[in-house]
């Protein structure tokens, strides 16, 4: 099996090679990254170490995707991953990344006859229609209050695919949704199998964090280095609520579907840590507090355009169907970060050089 991963040296990307090089021992690996995200260049050694071909191609350069070898399976790890993307003078950035550079990767499967594993995300679904869900506050944490009648796809469980996705979703969001739908006409069109998989939070050790991006990560690095640190929005308590998941097993369903080939009607699935992976801000922080020792933390209830106080994904489906459930408990993926957080102090200069 060939395998090309774009984005492969990002926090995502460079995970899934590791993980494909364990489970796949003979697999031909290969990977392309435009190396901008402050820190990835780092994990071009960790690929040769690991024997993936590595090219150095930007996505929205049609010549340099040209000169890729052929593969059997294509995973898109190389979006702009972040929903306060495009807000200011870099939305054309976001669009030439997440949409005109992602065409380019479709003509790439097209003329190689090329499976694809399309990562996209939770922040799809309608931001009016999460920030309209009944909650409660149970241990300083938001949780989904089911004594009212809830919208289609919402559930005790988690947000399904099947819950809203009408605007707002933010730029990134529709950027996302754009590739899905491309990506599906593109399998019809060219009998292409697609896998489309909405991701959850992603994290672990390595993830270069930031305020915006990779939040566990950062909020356990720089709360290890008694950075400034601050609840925002919803009241500033800390309540909101998110799913964690680790790439590890975000790659073993990833395979699934791989050996799976052409899939059937749904074409999209859901990979989170789920409901047992929740966790809230203040509760992330109360972890902290414990492995490291006290933090202040501010508070400031002013509203960021994007955010939702509670999002966790419903993993049900793709349990039933692929046999699949997380290995990884959240314990484990934020003691696995803090323990690369103790060991690397320059962390949060390398995420944000």
């Amino acid at each position: 099996m060939r395998i090309l991963v774009a984005g492969c040296c990002g926090f995502v990307g460079s995970a899934l090679c590791q993980a494909f090089r364990e489970l796949l021992e003979h697999a031909s690996l290969a990977g392309f990254d435009n190396l901008m995200r402050p820190g990835s260049e780092m994990n071009r050694s960790r690929m040769r170490a690991l024997g993936v071909q590595f090219f150095h191609a930007d996505l929205r350069s049609p010549s340099d995707i040209a000169l890729l070898p052929p593969a059997d399976w294509v995973i898109d790890a190389a979006a702009i991953p972040s929903v306060r993307a495009g807000l200011a003078e870099d939305s054309l950035q976001l669009m030439g990344h997440n949409v005109a550079g992602f065409l380019h990767l479709l003509e790439y499967c097209r003329r190689h006859n090329a499976g694809l594993l399309l990562l996209s995300s939770s922040r799809v679904y309608s931001i009016e229609a999460l920030r309209s869900l009944p909650l409660r506050v149970q241990d300083r944490a938001f949780r989904l209050d089911n004594s009212t009648a809830l919208p289609a796809g919402a559930s005790l469980a988690g947000i399904s695919p099947e819950f809203s996705t009408r605007a707002p979703v933010s730029l990134y969001g529709a950027s996302k949704l754009a590739a899905e739908r491309l990506a599906l006409e593109y399998g019809t069109a060219f009998h292409l199998p697609v896998w489309i998989t909405r991701c959850g939070i992603l994290a672990g050790a390595g993830q270069f964090g930031t305020p915006g991006q990779g939040i566990i990560s950062y909020w356990i690095h720089a709360h290890l280095r008694r950075r400034p640190l601050r609840f925002t929005g919803f009241g500033g308590s800390g309540h909101q609520t998110r799913d964690v998941l680790h790439p590890r097993d975000l790659a073993s369903l990833l395979l699934r579907q791989m050996r799976a080939g052409f899939p059937s009607s749904p074409q999209v699935w859901h990979a989170g840590g789920g409901i047992e992976n929740a966790i809230s801000l203040c509760r992330l922080h109360d972890w902290c507090d414990a492995r490291f020792g006290p933090h202040s933390v501010s508070a400031d209830p002013s509203e960021p355009p994007f955010d939702v106080p509670w999002l966790v994904m419903d993993c049900s489906a793709t349990s039933a169907w692929f046999g699949w459930r997380p290995a990884m408990a959240l314990g484990q993926i934020l003691d696995e970060i803090a323990r690369h957080a103790e060991a690397h102090p320059e962390w949060l200069e390398i995420s944000q050089a």
